[in-house]
């Protein structure tokens, strides 16, 4: 029995008319999520050494209805994660790489997970690998792990649909900064051009409602998620889809925003901006 995790969740996006992203290295296949339910999907691709294979997933989640591929590009090599190490983590199975490549990985030196990362990953991944991904599906391509607004300029300049702020859940580089403090950086460089999207630190409707306000189209959620699964599966992603949701929906009735649109950068302050007068 496949671990079920991806498809609650699937089915709890669904049930909350939102979007789902699949993650390339999920327990579910491509294949189980898209029969599961008819939730929007989008997959987060990593693009491996073997690029045949890469092009086979891709060509999957095109014709199993995904809408976008997400490709993140802060992960030429995996952070140093020291709890992984200490405690000797070993990677899940994936099963998308079934009858395609061998996951199996043994080491005595820490993380299975590192190990893994480093035989499959393709560290000479680049701007003009955008090309080849675009050559090889339809599909709308968001780029996630833009910090920078030189490298949310090039992301637009190479063709991208639309850019994720993103640190990786902080678990990348360490004094990284955290994407809040670098999204308005990004937003001003992007001028409108392609929808961004905010992810990291998302914990409160009051977290998406700042982000909103300082330009983000959309959050992304990663661990509240994975937090209700672990607690009653797709109920439990459910619950915490709606609780964001009812507490953004409050923070805007509180705000004075009826809606979204209404929401605007004078809702936020910084600590870049200058002391509001009162006379």
């Amino acid at each position: 029995m496949f671990n079920a995790g991806e498809v609650a969740t699937a089915r709890a996006a669904a049930a909350c008319n939102t979007i789902m992203i699949l993650s390339n290295m999920s327990t579910s296949t491509v294949e189980e999520v898209a029969s599961s339910c008819n939730a929007v999907r989008f997959f987060q691709l990593y693009v491996l050494k073997r690029r045949d294979i890469s092009a086979q997933i891709v060509h999957r989640v095109e014709k199993n209805g995904y809408k976008a591929i997400v490709l993140t590009v802060d992960t030429p090599r995996l952070g140093r994660r020291e709890a992984d190490i200490k405690n000797r983590m070993v990677a899940p199975q994936l099963r998308n790489f079934e009858g395609l490549l061998s996951t199996e990985v043994h080491t005595d030196k820490g993380s299975n997970l590192e190990a893994l990362v480093k035989g499959m990953y393709d560290t000479s991944l680049s701007w003009e690998d955008i090309g080849w991904l675009k050559s090889i599906t339809n599909l709308p391509i968001l780029i996630k792990g833009v910090l920078t607004h030189e490298n949310a300029r090039k992301a637009v300049e190479v063709g991208v649909a639309g850019i994720v702020v993103s640190n990786h859940g902080a678990r990348q580089l360490d004094y990284a900064p955290a994407t809040i403090s670098v999204l308005e950086e990004v937003v001003h460089a992007v001028g409108g051009r392609v929808p961004v999207l905010f992810d990291g630190g998302v914990r409160r409707g009051t977290d998406v409602f700042k982000a909103l306000a300082l330009g983000a189209q959309a959050v992304l959620v990663g661990r509240p998620v994975v937090y209700g699964l672990a607690v009653n599966g797709e109920r439990g992603v459910r619950r915490v889809i709606e609780m964001l949701k009812d507490e953004f929906e409050l923070t805007m009735a509180l705000s004075g925003c009826p809606s979204v649109k209404d929401i605007t950068r004078s809702h936020v302050t910084t600590e870049f901006d200058k002391p509001r007068s009162m006379l």
